[in-house]
């Protein structure tokens, strides 16, 4: 096995043990927090959750135009006075942005839950955005070992905060979201440690690099507001939910959502590894290492749905609150399927190719076709099935236009693929919905046998390619 294997390998194990540990703590989390506290209080954390996912765009791209720029290259290489300059100018940024939350919040909101949450939010904002720039640094220059030491570092403190609370009888959400901030700076104060030839020089050192900062902003832009389109998909019928029923409801669809997005903590710490490899990688190669990528992730995200049936009744069993709204799981849970390959796969190649423009387009389209649905869903029909269905549709919607369009670039053909996959969640769906659980579960594990039967010879090729490069 060659260095060049050994690396990768490291790497996709600190990230993968890193959050291995991040969903055990998440999970621990999304099953204990809703059984101890009432409902309200949890939907109130779910709204702090919400907002505050949104609060990663208003760097206005100046993040990610760093990702892409420096990605692939060595720390050791970067001009540290100049990241220096732009680190400091991205901090009074966010102090400003948060001032404004705090007053915008004093001025205009009313309900004193709403005033706290839009206030922790702007902290969150200040915290988040300075130890994302940090964390991308890392990232895009191949220190995985120190970015998932930090990302791990704020998990587990929050984790222990949460639990020190829930013992003592403590149940306010208020609580819960100072615990999450807690664990946010304290990561951060590490990732500092980790950039100190960056972050602490001497403030003589500093200038206002607007050109340096402007160029980042116009390369990262696009990128931004892809992802932030991308979580306005489902941010917009959330939000519909949240307007149109009750705080109560919201807790519920979001436990759901929360349940469907747990797949997405082990699919995003791969994607992390992938991205600085193929900048490094010669584009006549990207085809077959596609290919074969792609054969590896289906056959786990298919076969992952089968653990939706034992879940379900697990849930149903520890919180009985909430199993009315976890009929809905069916309906939610192939949405990883989709974001899952979107965001380890498609995504990934489109920014190694620089195609953030085509990511926007792809996404704002979505979300205009999102917008239309929760406008006639929630507030027309106010239809709660018809608006969380919506959701896996536009994720189904989103990820396939997006990976035909990927594929044309590639000049490789998988439409058949694509096709089998939709039919595959299709069954999932209609089965979940209107079978009991475990004659779904028969119906659906013999779907997928099928299909790894029909894709034996793909997954064949696939472990000896896997083989073959390890050993190289």
């Amino acid at each position: 096995m060659n260095n060049k294997a050994k690396n990768i390998i490291k790497n996709i194990s600190y990230t993968l043990s890193s959050n291995l540990i991040g969903l055990i703590i998440s999970t621990v989390v999304l099953f204990l927090v809703p059984k101890l506290v009432g409902v309200e209080q949890y939907g109130y954390w779910q709204l702090y959750l919400f907002y505050s996912s949104f609060v990663g765009f208003l760097h206005f791209g100046w993040n990610d135009g760093l990702y892409l720029r420096y990605g692939g290259k060595e720390y050791k290489d970067l001009d540290k006075g100049l990241f220096f300059s732009q680190f400091y100018m991205l901090v009074i940024l966010q102090i400003t942005l948060a001032i404004i939350f705090f007053v915008f919040s004093f001025l205009f909101v009313v309900d004193i839950n709403r005033q706290f949450i839009f206030e922790m939010t702007g902290f969150c904002l200040l915290i988040v955005n300075v130890k994302y720039m940090l964390l991308l640094i890392l990232q895009s220059t191949n220190r995985i070992k120190e970015y998932a030491q930090i990302t791990l570092i704020g998990k587990v403190l929050f984790f222990c905060i949460i639990v020190l609370f829930l013992s003592i009888g403590i149940r306010e959400y208020q609580l819960m979201i100072l615990a999450d901030l807690t664990g946010n700076l304290i990561a951060l104060i590490y990732a500092l440690y980790c950039c100190k030839d960056i972050v602490f020089r001497r403030i003589s050192s500093f200038y206002f690099s607007f050109r340096e900062a402007l160029e980042n902003i116009s390369v990262g832009i696009k990128l931004m507001f892809a992802n932030l389109a991308s979580m306005l998909i489902i941010g917009v019928i959330r939000f519909g939910i949240e307007r149109s029923w009750n705080i109560s409801t919201f807790a519920k669809v979001s436990l759901t959502l929360s349940v469907s997005n747990l797949m997405m903590i082990f699919i995003n710490a791969v994607g992390i590894v992938i991205f600085p490899i193929l900048r490094r990688t010669d584009e006549n190669k990207l085809s077959n290492i596609y290919i074969t990528i792609r054969d590896f992730l289906m056959v786990i995200l298919l076969g992952s749905l089968t653990l939706y049936y034992p879940l379900k009744v697990a849930l149903s069993a520890w919180l009985p609150k909430y199993s009315d709204s976890l009929m809905y799981m069916s309906l939610l849970f192939p949405m990883f399927v989709y974001e899952g390959k979107m965001a380890l796969l498609i995504n990934t190649y489109l920014k190694t190719l620089r195609k953030e423009k085509l990511m926007l387009k792809i996404n704002l389209l979505s979300l205009f076709f999102s917008v239309i649905i929760t406008f006639f869903s929630t507030i027309v029909l106010r239809n709660l099935n018809l608006a969380i269905i919506s959701i896996v549709i536009l994720m189904a919607f989103r990820s396939t236009l997006a990976e035909i369009l990927l594929l044309r670039t590639l000049k490789i053909y998988l439409y058949k693929d694509i096709f089998i996959e939709l039919i595959m969640t299709l069954i999932f769906i209609l089965a979940g919905w209107y079978l009991n659980s475990w004659i779904a579960l028969v119906l659906y594990t013999a779907t997928y046998v099928i299909y790894l039967v029909n894709k034996r010879r793909n997954i064949t090729v696939m472990i000896k390619k896997v083989k073959f490069s390890l050993k190289a």
